[in-house]
């Protein structure tokens, strides 16, 4: 199973930022797995920004649930993260992850993000 996340670098303020994983190996819709976002700031730890399971739910941190989404497209096996009105503390590497804490867990390499004028 591979992830593969893409998208901009860098990103300004207040703009909104889209990511988008990949996966091969693995189909997004597989019963019972989820799909998920996670971020790691510059100096600080892993924080779990939210998933989208094989049915298409999707769960989010409540912190950042106002500004987040995550949808998918299963004709091409991605899922997307979509933050809005991002600011300077946004910046991190983002991952997208397989099934997170559970046997099957699969971890894309990671994109940073810089949210810079």
């Amino acid at each position: 199973v591979q992830l593969q996340e893409s998208g901009p670098g860098l990103v300004k303020p207040s703009q909104a930022l889209s990511l988008t994983c990949s996966v091969s190996g693995a189909s997004i819709t597989t019963n019972y797995v989820s799909w998920s976002w996670i971020r790691q700031a510059p100096g600080k730890g892993l924080e779990w920004m939210g998933a989208i399971d094989y049915s298409g739910t999707t769960t989010y941190n409540p912190s950042l649930q106002s500004r987040t989404s995550i949808s998918r497209d299963a004709s091409k096996n991605q899922f997307t993260l979509h933050l809005n009105t991002v600011t300077p503390e946004d910046t991190a590497v983002y991952y997208c992850v397989k099934s997170i804490g559970l046997p099957g867990e699969f971890w894309g390499q990671g994109t940073q993000v810089t949210v810079s004028s």
